[in-house]
């Protein structure tokens, strides 16, 4: 590359002809220095005052009912948004913006919402997958999971598993069948040495594998296949609480129904718990006890199955259950299209964050955030809409 005669290459750190700013690199380097001098003071760009978010850990503690094997109160994940030249903190994605219910043992609860909402960091989150938590409680049997040291959450790992979106990617291509689903039993001594094969051979025959399938790869496999091996892989534990990741969300709807008739077998023969997260509604009023409607990092409603689709009572759930298709040409479908985008969960927006897409929208929606209210036994909802009635 050509020298100019200051010795800078062309084109290269020297100020053209054309340039607006008319600024040498010595300026412009000047003013990107205070610029982030004013990120890190919390200043914006006229010098003025710029709030900046910060998460709190402000909730009241839950008693440990016996009955529930999963209790989540006020939970919250944020991610931190990163920026300037020190990568300071400037920002949070609030993910998991505080949400509460309560699991009962051997039932399901389904967790439905849009894409972004939050389900699948709600179900990390709650197996100590994405690092701390930013605030609230698990409570799993009655104890803080955030509270068991490395030694003691290796042990727990065997009683919470997960079941993956995509089979094949959370599948490993260089290990066959039978390492995958037995590496983790040997890891954990969970049988002895003389006993392991004849139960490997015991879990993959429950969850619709063949023997001889121990030999073969992932990429040999079908799409139904694999995501038996990966329920055959969580089953292999022994667990009491698994997170169903829309495992059925990859798959034809023949070979779906499969797989939903296997979860529910297994469910009643081992009496496992399951928080089934899926975009599919009709997949989750099958296989549900309880559902969970997210929007934006909130729980927005929350009951019994058959309340929550018999009688929605958030706006946001009736526009959701309202695209549930009627396999009858003859009804017509009363759709309710919500308008705008959905905001961004970095800059969520004040009071209840879905009043720019709410036909109900009242002032007081702008302001002020609701919170969740008893309508009727067992269901929730958090709606100012709702602010008379209930408990």
């Amino acid at each position: 590359m050509a020298l100019n005669r200051g010795g800078v290459a062309g084109g290269a750190g020297r100020v053209h002809p054309g340039d607006p700013s008319g600024k040498s690199p010595e300026q412009l380097k000047e003013e990107q220095e205070k610029r982030e001098e004013r990120v890190q003071k919390g200043l914006a760009d006229d010098g003025g005052k710029k709030e900046v978010f910060r998460p709190t850990n402000d909730f009241v503690p839950v008693e440990y009912d016996p009955q529930y094997i999963l209790m989540v109160n006020a939970l919250k994940k944020y991610f931190p948004i990163k920026g300037g030249m020190v990568s300071k903190t400037v920002g949070y994605v609030r993910a998991v913006d505080g949400i509460t219910f309560n699991l009962k043992r051997g039932t399901t609860m389904g967790l439905v919402g849009e894409s972004g909402c939050g389900k699948t960091t709600a179900g990390r989150t709650i197996l100590r997958l994405t690092g701390e938590k930013t605030g609230g409680q698990v409570l799993f049997n009655g104890k803080e999971v955030y509270d068991f040291s490395a030694k003691e959450m290796r042990s727990m790992r065997t009683k919470m598993q997960i079941i993956f979106q995509d089979p094949f990617s959370s599948l490993s291509p260089r290990l066959p069948v039978g390492e995958i689903i037995g590496e983790s039993v040997r890891e954990h001594n969970l049988v002895p040495k003389a006993e392991f094969n004849d139960y490997i051979d015991e879990i993959m025959d429950k969850c619709g594998l063949q023997p001889f399938h121990k030999e073969r790869y992932p990429h040999e496999f079908s799409g139904g296949q694999r995501q038996r091996i990966c329920i055959a892989r969580a089953l292999a534990l022994n667990p009491e609480f698994v997170v169903c990741d829309e495992p059925v969300s990859a798959l034809d709807v023949s070979i779906q129904a499969q797989i939903i008739n296997l979860l529910k077998d297994l469910q009643e023969q081992y009496n496992l718990t399951y928080l089934f997260i899926s975009h599919d509604l009709s997949v989750v009023e099958h296989i549900s006890d309880t559902v969970g409607v997210m929007y934006l990092g909130n729980l927005v409603e929350y009951g019994e199955t058959k309340d929550i689709f018999d009688n929605p009572l958030h706006p946001y759930t009736k526009a959701l259950f309202s695209a549930i298709p009627i396999p009858d040409p003859t009804v017509r479908m009363n759709r309710i299209v919500l308008e705008g985008s959905i905001p961004s969960p970095a800059n969520p927006p004040s009071g209840c964050k879905f009043h720019t897409r709410c036909a109900n929208c009242m002032e007081r929606c702008k302001v002020e955030a609701p919170v969740q209210r008893e309508i009727e036994p067992g269901h929730y909802v958090v709606c100012h809409l709702y602010d008379n009635e209930g408990k």
